[in-house]
C-alpha cells in the first residue's frame, strides 16, 4: 500500500457499488422482510380487487364527463324556460367528475393500505396506534382509523 507523503496524499480505496437488487428495493439494509399470514394475503387480494374496481369506475366516469362536453360548442346551450338541458348536462358532468375524484381518492387509500402491509404496519390506527379489529378490516380493507378515532369519540359522552 502506498505511503502518504507531505506532497502526495494516499487515495482512498474506491467505494463498493450497491448491487442492482439492492438499488431496486431501495436498499434493504436495516429492513426486515414482512411475512404475510393468510389474513394479510387475503387482504392484499381484496385490496387489489377493490383497486381495479375503483380504477374502472374512475376512468369510466371521467370518460362520461368528457363525452358530455365533446359534442357541444360553448354557445350551444339554450337557457330558455322550455329547455333545462344546459343545466342538466352541467350537473351531470359535475356529478361524474366528483364521483371520479372520490374513486381516485379511494385508490390512494388502497395504495396506502398496500404499502402498510408491506411495511408491517397494516392494521394499526393512524391516529392512536391501537390495533384495528380484523372485522373492521374485513369490512373496509383500507381502513386507516379504528372505530373510536373515526367516530371522533362520539360514544364517550
Amino acid at each position: 500500500m502506498p505511503r502518504a507523503t507531505k506532497d502526495a496524499p494516499v487515495k482512498a480505496a474506491p467505494k463498493k457499488k450497491a448491487s442492482a437488487s439492492a438499488k431496486a428495493s431501495g436498499g434493504t439494509r436495516g429492513k426486515k422482510k414482512v411475512v404475510l399470514d393468510k389474513f394479510l394475503e387475503g387482504q392484499l387480494a381484496e385490496l387489489a380487487s377493490e383497486r381495479a374496481n375503483y380504477l374502472r369506475q374512475a376512468e369510466s366516469l371521467q370518460a362520461e364527463a368528457d363525452s358530455l362536453t365533446e359534442d357541444r360548442e360553448p354557445g350551444d346551450v339554450q337557457f330558455d324556460e322550455e329547455s333545462g338541458e344546459g343545466d342538466t348536462l352541467a350537473v351531470e358532468r359535475e356529478r361524474d367528475l366528483a364521483l371520479s375524484a372520490q374513486a381516485r381518492a379511494a385508490i390512494e387509500q388502497i395504495d396506502a393500505a398496500i404499502d402498510k402491509i408491506h411495511a408491517g404496519t397494516y392494521g394499526h390506527c393512524d391516529n392512536c396506534g391501537n390495533p384495528i379489529p380484523k372485522e373492521r378490516l374485513k369490512a373496509l380493507p383500507y381502513a386507516a382509523l379504528c372505530v373510536k378515532c373515526k367516530s371522533g369519540g362520539l360514544g364517550l359522552r
